[in-house]
């Protein structure tokens, strides 16, 4: 294996890559090798979207009969955190585009 892992990151649930070069310093069959490695990771990337939607429902529906404002806060930046991680997740589900339209160049 190259100079490459995916390291799991706990906020998304998925294994992030981290190549420790440019990615046209890898040589044909370890671009390969990280493009298949991360087809796999990134077809989980809709579970989790859907994983994350689930708990903002949960949480609208406590706001909803919330009464304490502090509870409310919290619940808000709950809310907040899981729509930034599918955000995140989005963002990091493009990442294949980007690799394969380097890959053809």
């Amino acid at each position: 294996m190259g100079a490459y892992r995916f390291d799991w990151n706990e906020r998304l649930r998925i294994r992030i890559p981290v190549l420790e070069m440019e990615w046209e310093q890898y040589k044909a069959v370890d671009q390969l090798a990280i493009i298949e490695q991360w087809e796999l990771i990134r077809g989980t990337i809709p579970d989790r979207v859907m994983e994350f939607e689930r708990d903002i429902h949960v949480k609208q529906a406590q706001l909803f009969e919330e009464d304490s404002f502090e509870q409310s806060c919290i619940l808000n930046y709950e809310i907040a955190d899981y729509a930034s991680r599918i955000n995140d997740l989005h963002i990091w589900y493009r990442i294949d585009q980007q690799l394969e339209s380097r890959r053809h160049s």
